[in-house]
């Protein structure tokens, strides 16, 4: 799966700035070849040719600046891509660099789980909760009833000895997590 989309959502905005300011230049241009035209044909009046200079400035402003906003919005874009690729990239140095020890920890819970004799279901009750997921969503996931997994979960506790969720996640993570001992 790519990291990043090939092309911009179509609602970001971009094709309908663009077409605004083209419009808006268009609009400029057309009061410019208007106010040439009007000095090679004739006198006009000084109020015909002021209306239409205000006019011809006020779109080319527009557009302009919609240009401006849209180059300023592919400049974030661009950085928000490069900003995402670098999270990706740390995030998957961090998973290759972490494998080993993740394999491990997944071994050590198999061998507690095993010490506390939980069933294949406590076993996945027990995991999910360590991972944080609610009661709902395991029931959700495992496809049974909300009192189930509750059962379930009541059963770890008693086979492990524990209070309730926040005593099993100690349990494991307790050690992993203290800060580093002063040498």
């Amino acid at each position: 799966m790519p990291l990043l989309p090939r092309e911009s959502p179509p609602n970001d905005g971009a094709p309908s700035t663009a077409l605004m300011s083209g419009v808006f230049l268009f609009i400029a241009m057309q009061f410019a070849v208007d106010l040439v035209w009007d000095r090679i044909q004739g006198e006009v009046s000084l109020m015909h040719q002021g209306f239409e200079i205000m006019i011809g400035a006020v779109s080319l402003t527009l557009g302009l600046r919609l240009l401006l906003a849209l180059r300023h919005r592919g400049q974030a874009i661009t950085n928000l891509k490069t900003a995402l690729q670098a999270s990706q990239e740390e995030a998957d140095r961090w998973r290759a660099e972490a494998a080993q020890a993740l394999q491990g920890l997944g071994q050590a819970l198999d061998i507690q789980f095993e010490r506390w004799n939980l069933s294949l279901a406590e076993r996945e009750v027990a995991l999910f909760l360590l991972k944080g997921f609610s009661t709902r969503e395991i029931s959700d996931i495992r496809s049974t009833s909300e009192r189930t997994v509750r059962q379930q979960a009541q059963d770890v506790y008693r086979k492990a000895g524990l209070s309730g969720r926040a005593e099993l996640s100690a349990f494991f993570l307790e050690d992993l997590l203290l800060p580093p001992s002063p040498e």
